[in-house]
């Protein structure tokens, strides 16, 4: 059974930077295009944050996070990262790594299009 699990959540102050890990298990990463989403306090659905193929070419970031988010894929660790810099109060949110088996045509970084996901990680930014 394949399971995605988050890891590196925490609080921090605005400015703050931390890096989030999604580690996969039961199968090979490379099987799998991963996204990043978040569900922000008051809101009912997740956002998309950053999604990434198999082939790291050219991940999606949202504008959001344009330029202070970066994700990243290792194989050899069956591990994706999600970097967090500059972060902002409206950054608050649970994040969670998803996946879907990796497919060349595209797709928009949307929760629906994702199969796997993992439980979680909280992410606090105070002022």
């Amino acid at each position: 059974e394949v399971q995605f699990v988050e890891s590196g959540g925490g609080s921090v102050q605005v400015g703050g930077s931390l890096t989030l890990s999604c580690v996969v298990s039961g199968e090979p990463l490379d099987v799998y295009d991963i996204g990043w989403f978040r569900l922000v306090p008051g809101k009912e659905e997740r956002e998309g944050v950053s999604c990434i193929g198999r082939n790291e070419k050219a991940p999606f970031y949202d504008n959001s996070v344009k330029g202070r988010f970066t994700s990243s894929r290792d194989s050899a660790r069956n591990t994706v990262y999600l970097q967090m810099t500059s972060l902002k109060p409206e950054d608050t949110a649970v994040y969670y790594c998803a996946a879907r088996i990796s497919n060349p045509r595209y797709y928009p970084c949307a929760p629906k299009w994702y199969t796997f996901w993992g439980q979680g990680t909280q992410v606090t930014v105070s002022s």
